[in-house]
């Protein structure tokens, strides 16, 4: 017999609308002896979710997903890497993300008291002090899901959290009204508080808040062990750990309070500060490069033939274009130009083939790797970020590219292998920012509808 009724819904996509359902109805059969389908169309413009992805080791707790380390009931044996990107299950609207040395820092800049997250390693409280339930004074040395990291904000309402940068055992908090908070190992001074000999880190205490020009902070880069800071009139301010120079206060020592920089930077305007192993860069807002730390592996080549250089000086780049955005990693670095166009240098795997392995200049990587071609010529990158010893580029139509070495399946290509040139990463969504950690990555999605 056939139903008095059938009711049909079919997903399909239209280029001229972001979500088309298909409704066809049918009651018996009209006069003419046909069935007459009624097609209805549903939201042209639907909300957009913001989502995260992780991907990498997972041991460490650092992608947040708890049933990797302990596997749920069924299971026979822990996930060790993740080697795909994965959804992580967070109901909050996440818009800065931040991976340390197997840890990871997420931040909202939500009105809720609750606008910092932590996951991962935790031995010295980089992620925030967690009480044991079974001893109390103690904390977890590891926290397996995202976990409220507690700020002490005077107006936590009306204070929002602008961005958050993970190092190697230590974190910075940035927020818009109420400066800088640190967290973590202060064994170098990279907290920007006074050093205690001998300090337990894991043991609780308030997260130091910054004050003076850290009111007017603009940004934060955490390196290895050391930190700074970019304050709204383009100064750079820094502290830590100082062997390599790192600190680019003139000295390689240590320094807990936060010094402006000078050397080539005096009266320059900065607009980006980028850091992660023991070299520095800076972007001036006339498209200009500085560096200063660590130049073993050929970062600060172009300019002194030591390997160690401690105050900023320009690097005199040629051929590369007004700098819009620099990266910089544990043995490479890399830079973005206006137009989309992305240059690489130092020691290790910078995207142009096993054979290209250094270059003390910005080498081109040709822009057909990021997807330009003729079917799609307008395509270019329009942000990249670095980690220990990988690099990610974010095109302008959202999608993400990675190469480098794939410590623990860090890159998210499915693989274990090493990339030798740009690898485009399957996100069911548009990848509006990236960050990068030693061994895993965090991204921060747009679904597609």
């Amino acid at each position: 017999m056939r139903p008095s009724s059938l009711l049909l819904h079919l997903n399909i996509w239209n280029p001229k609308f972001t979500s088309v359902r298909l409704l066809t109805t049918a009651v018996g059969r009209s006069k003419s002896g046909d069935d007459l389908p009624t097609f209805q169309y549903v939201g042209r413009k639907p909300r957009r979710k913001d989502r995260v992805f992780v991907w990498g080791f997972s041991y460490t707790g650092a992608l947040g997903i708890p049933s990797f380390v302990v596997p749920d009931r069924g299971k026979k044996k822990p996930k060790q890497y993740q080697l795909t990107p994965y959804r992580l299950d967070v109901d909050e609207k996440i818009s800065s993300a931040a991976c340390g040395y197997g840890f990871t820092l997420l931040s909202s800049k939500t009105s809720d008291v609750t606008k910092v997250w932590g996951m991962g390693l935790n031995k010295d409280s980089q992620i925030g002090f967690h009480r044991s339930r079974r001893d109390r004074t103690k904390g977890y040395e590891y926290i397996l899901e995202p976990s409220p990291v507690p700020l002490p904000l005077e107006k936590p309402q009306a204070t929002r959290v602008l961005q958050v940068s993970c190092g190697r055992a230590h974190s910075l908090i940035l927020t818009d009204n109420e400066g800088v908070f640190s967290i973590g190992n202060n064994s170098y001074g990279q907290c920007a508080r006074r050093i205690v000999e001998s300090e337990i880190y894991s043991f609780f205490f308030p997260p130091p808040k910054l004050f003076d020009a850290w009111s007017l902070c603009l940004q934060v880069a955490c390196g290895q062990d050391h930190s700074l800071f970019r304050t709204e009139r383009g100064e750079v301010y820094s502290c830590g750990w100082g062997a390599d120079g790192q600190t680019g206060q003139g000295h390689y020592d240590i320094s807990s309070k936060p010094t402006r920089l000078s050397g080539d930077l005096a009266g320059v305007n900065v607009v980006q500060v980028a850091t992660f192993g023991d070299c520095c860069l800076a972007v001036s807002s006339e498209g200009d490069i500085y560096g200063w730390g660590n130049s073993e592996y050929l970062q600060l080549a172009s300019i002194a033939d030591l390997t160690q250089v401690n105050v900023p000086q320009l690097l005199p780049f040629k051929n590369v274009g007004k700098v819009k955005q620099v990266a910089c990693g544990g043995t490479s670095c890399a830079l973005l130009n206006e137009d989309g166009h992305v240059f690489v240098w130092g020691y290790g795997i910078l995207g142009k083939g096993p054979n290209f392995t250094e270059s003390s200049v910005p080498e081109l990587i040709p822009p057909t790797l990021f997807g330009l071609n003729d079917f799609n010529p307008n395509v270019k990158v329009s942000a990249i970020s670095s980690g220990l010893g990988h690099f990610a580029a974010i095109t302008n139509i959202g999608e993400l590219f990675v190469w480098g070495k794939n410590l623990r399946g860090c890159l998210g290509t499915g693989r274990l292998d090493d990339q030798y040139f740009p690898w485009r990463v399957t996100v069911p969504g548009e990848v509006v920012d990236i960050a990068c950690g030693v061994d895993h990555m965090v991204a921060l999605v747009k679904s597609l509808n």
